[in-house]
């Protein structure tokens, strides 16, 4: 699952580099906690666990109306981070059967998730701004990865193969893996100083779409 945005003028110095990324991975933080929150509120709340349980599709569509609305708006700040924090809280309430699913096996499966997906994301942070490799060509692979994991998805959705499901959770690692360098890249090289919303909303959503993707491989195996 992505987002696209524009990109406006390039980073042109270092000074606006560090303000860019300073504000960028201030606000994925918040993001994630704010998903956090999400998560805790609809695991306290059992009929909202279970609506969004029994109508998953209407619970994403509803979780990506904040971006969507926002986008028609044009919204400008601090309006447009209010949408991103009532788009992360959504995120966190859609993903909470699954949480609940897999917590509910082994407690602390959930954390040894979280360990190696933060330890994946610096690791892949880390590479993408002290390598002077061009990641451009890699946008339009994954962009057709990224489509045909979805629709792949879609059908095992009906079609219930834990074996399938294995193997597709594994591919998502791979592609959110090559999302975060290339989205990193992007954030290195062409986003404004401004334009940290946009770079913030991609690499949160790269991040917790690996961290679901570990989650399903560490529960599908011990089942």
């Amino acid at each position: 699952m992505g987002v696209s945005y524009q990109t406006g003028a390039l980073v042109r110095t270092g000074e606006e580099r560090a303000t860019l990324v300073r504000r960028t991975y201030a606000l994925v933080l918040v993001s994630v906690l704010v998903t956090i929150v999400g998560v805790s509120f609809a695991l306290s709340q059992p009929a909202v666990l279970q609506a969004v349980s029994q109508h998953p599709f209407i619970a994403f569509l509803a979780a990506l109306a904040p971006l969507v609305i926002a986008g028609r708006m044009k919204a400008a700040f601090p309006m447009n981070i209010g949408f991103v924090l009532l788009f992360n809280f959504a995120m966190g309430v859609m993903i909470s059967p699954a949480i609940f699913f897999y917590g509910s096996q082994k407690p602390g499966l959930i954390g040894q998730a979280a360990v190696l997906t933060i330890g994946a994301f610096g690791i892949l942070t880390l590479y993408a701004f002290v390598s002077r490799r061009d990641f451009s060509a890699w946008g339009g692979f994954l962009i057709v990865g990224l489509w045909v994991l979805v629709g792949t998805m879609f059908l095992n959705f009906f079609f219930q193969n834990a074996a399938v499901d294995l193997w597709l959770a594994s591919v998502a690692v791979l592609l959110f893996s090559g999302l975060l360098l290339f989205d990193t890249w992007r954030l290195r090289n062409f986003y404004g100083p401004d334009e940290y919303v946009g770079a913030a909303v991609q690499i949160y959503l790269d991040l917790l779409n690996m961290f679901m993707a570990i989650l399903r491989i560490m529960g599908n195996r011990r089942n």
